[in-house]
């Protein structure tokens, strides 16, 4: 199996697998089952949108090469139902995908966005995938690379604690979820010159 010892690949695989059906979950796939079927359920379509990002690119601001701090997002449409909100940030281009940059649930209802650099009162937040609870800025490195801003219409409050890690985070937003609005935002490597 190349440089890794068996064992490890098995690891490898099994942590990727189920990274793999969470992102199906997250990515809209929940599914619903009733007393004699299982079908998938589309969560309802929100719009997110920011006054900071424009013709789809992640200002420097955001990322490691600027100032370091989480944007302010806004948004709308989410499904009657909703008890909370959750916030992904990802990059699916990232080697070992999906890499998280941010996760923040426990959200209120009436919360319609976030200010720069703040969490809304009473908000929660999981693990990154540096290991640590908050935002990590994105730092594109070599090549552009394409970030996901998720939020996520949740049915029930997860009530997981600040610092949870990121896997628990992953599958409690997943199988919550009832809406869900996206930006896609691309990041250019600092240039030096």
């Amino acid at each position: 199996m190349g440089r890794f010892p068996r064992a490890v690949c098995r690891r490898r695989l099994s942590g990727t697998a189920i990274a793999a059906s969470t992102l199906l979950l997250l990515g809209g796939c929940g599914f619903s089952a009733g007393p004699s079927r299982l079908a998938p359920d589309a969560p309802s379509t929100m719009t997110v949108t920011s006054q900071s990002f424009g013709r789809g690119v992640l200002p420097q601001r955001y990322t490691c090469h600027g100032a370091k701090i989480s944007p302010p997002l806004n948004w709308s449409g989410a499904p009657q139902g909703t008890k909370s909100y959750a916030i992904v940030v990802d990059d699916s281009d990232a080697p070992i995908t999906p890499y998280i940059y941010w996760i923040v649930f426990d959200i209120p209802a009436a919360t319609t966005g976030i200010q720069e650099g703040q969490l809304p009162e009473g908000a929660r937040q999981a693990d990154n995938s540096a290991g640590r609870a908050g935002y990590d800025p994105p730092c594109p490195r070599g090549h552009s690379h394409s970030y996901r801003f998720t939020v996520y219409a949740l049915r029930s409050w997860l009530n997981l604690p600040d610092g949870a890690p990121t896997r628990p985070a992953w599958t409690a937003i997943a199988a919550a979820t009832i809406g869900r609005g996206r930006l896609t935002l691309t990041a250019k490597p600092l240039l030096i010159r």
